[in-house]
């Protein structure tokens, strides 16, 4: 890890959880990661509900004062107007949102999200001061056709069309073949993908960008291998799935320097 770069740890619930059920894990999850003296600040912490979740979470992490940050897991690429279904990066500011997920692969397959339509989102969260988490990655037939890099790198290089050096974004590879299969990427994978993403935020916005941007892995992280992906010096952060739904799990995630020496 790089030593300027706070990790993140990110939850991203998917289609889970209705709003009380929302308040009530995040509330369990902020008690379980006090009773463990876990407030240094050396591990930033986000969630990402589903939209109809966003007020009733963003009120209680208001009211208790929960150090966590709130994400989304989309937006539109319109700001405004008849755009029946859709959610505005300016809806998303106005609840205190600070990261949207961008091109996860699931929007990429069910939606088919191309390559343009993901560029065209970066912009609009940038447009409303969010901060993407641009998320790139291969299926287990691009694996086999192209490599593990190939793709993401191009997937990657798009996103970032435009984007100024200052920008704060956020990179999740999340290998698709690896996604809810209980079988990740082994650490050696995720590193030498995340470092030559990092070199493509070197080309696209500056060596001074690639040097403080996070690169995340994503794909059945949990507790038991979230410290081996850690110590790579390319990961710096995990985007998680079905782990994040369970609290002690999820928790354990985030505790990962607290129980194996990274």
């Amino acid at each position: 890890m790089g030593a300027v770069r706070t990790p993140l740890i990110a939850g991203n619930w998917k289609m889970n959880l209705d709003h009380l059920q929302a308040v009530a894990f995040v509330q369990k999850l902020h008690w379980t990661l006090k009773d463990a003296k876990h407030e240094d600040g050396s591990v930033e912490v986000a969630v990402f509900p589903p939209f109809t979740d966003l007020r009733s979470v963003q009120t209680l992490l208001d009211a208790d004062k929960i150090a966590f940050a709130l994400g989304a897991q989309d937006l539109s690429t319109k700001d405004a107007g008849a755009y029946t279904g859709e959610i505005s990066g300016a809806f998303l500011a106005k609840l205190d949102a600070r990261y949207v997920i961008i091109g996860h692969s699931e929007r990429r397959e069910y939606h088919n999200e191309s390559d343009d339509v993901i560029a065209a989102k970066v912009q609009a969260a940038l447009r409303h001061g969010l901060t993407p988490v641009i998320c790139v990655g291969e299926t287990a037939e691009d694996l086999e056709k192209f490599g593990a890099s190939a793709v993401p790198v191009g997937q990657l290089e798009k996103a970032l069309e435009g984007v100024p050096a200052d920008t704060e974004i956020v990179v999740a590879y999340e290998p698709v073949w690896a996604i809810g299969s209980g079988q990740a990427a082994t650490p050696e994978q995720a590193q030498d993908v995340c470092a030559k993403l990092r070199g493509v935020i070197g080309a696209a916005m500056g060596e001074d960008a690639a040097a403080r941007t996070r690169v995340l892995y994503g794909g059945s992280v949990k507790a038991a291998n979230i410290a081996s992906f850690m110590r790579e010096p390319d990961v710096d952060g995990a985007l998680v799935g079905g782990a994040s739904l369970v609290v002690d799990e999820f928790a354990s995630i985030i505790r990962f320097q607290k129980h194996v020496g990274v």
